[in-house]
């Protein structure tokens, strides 16, 4: 689910680091995975050492908010209440459709997928602006992170299916969501 934890490289991770202030090498180790906790415990967040849409939030990193099928917390409880269904902070196949249909009246790709392009177009997400849909994109300073093999994550239905084709302008999940297609 659009999480970032130990094992995984790229751009978000990049992000992730230099928000919170350590060595911004783009791969989540153990000194990631420790500074992930720290920020959780002296913010009132779940203390698990993995950076998802909650961490991102409360980080103002809101470009890397990415909900899905699995996803849970506070950003799923406000995407459901902006889509008008039963807003109960689990993402699951019920919170899939009525994200397809949002987005196919809204005109963006239906892919049930609801990443900052998405959530600008909600009331319930006032933060995510048209800038941070711009930052949503990889910056020149991160497209070295495409070239590098993704890391596989035994024990963890995270990594499934195969890598997508990303458009010209790639969103900073680009790499990311080709697991889940």
């Amino acid at each position: 689910m659009s999480i970032l934890k130990r094992g995984l490289k790229g751009a978000p991770v990049k992000r992730l680091q230099e928000k919170l202030g350590i060595a911004a090498d783009g791969d989540f180790g153990p000194g990631t995975e420790r500074a992930v906790k720290e920020f959780q415990q002296s913010n009132g967040l779940a203390v698990d050492g993995i950076a998802g849409p909650d961490t991102f939030t409360a980080l103002g990193l809101h470009e890397l908010v990415l909900l899905r099928k699995g996803s849970r917390g506070a950003a799923v409880k406000s995407l459901q209440e902006g889509l008008g269904i039963g807003a109960d902070g689990i993402f699951g196949s019920g919170t899939e459709a009525a994200v397809k249909e949002f987005q196919a009246a809204n005109g963006l790709d239906a892919d049930g997928l609801a990443g900052p392009e998405t959530l600008a177009k909600m009331t319930t997400f006032a933060e995510i602006t048209p800038e941070v849909v711009e930052r949503a994109a990889v910056q020149p300073d991160e497209e070295h992170f495409d070239s590098e093999p993704l890391p596989e994550i035994k024990g963890s239905d995270v990594v499934t299916g195969s890598m997508i084709e990303v458009p010209a302008k790639k969103s900073v999940w680009g790499k990311v969501k080709g697991w889940f297609g």
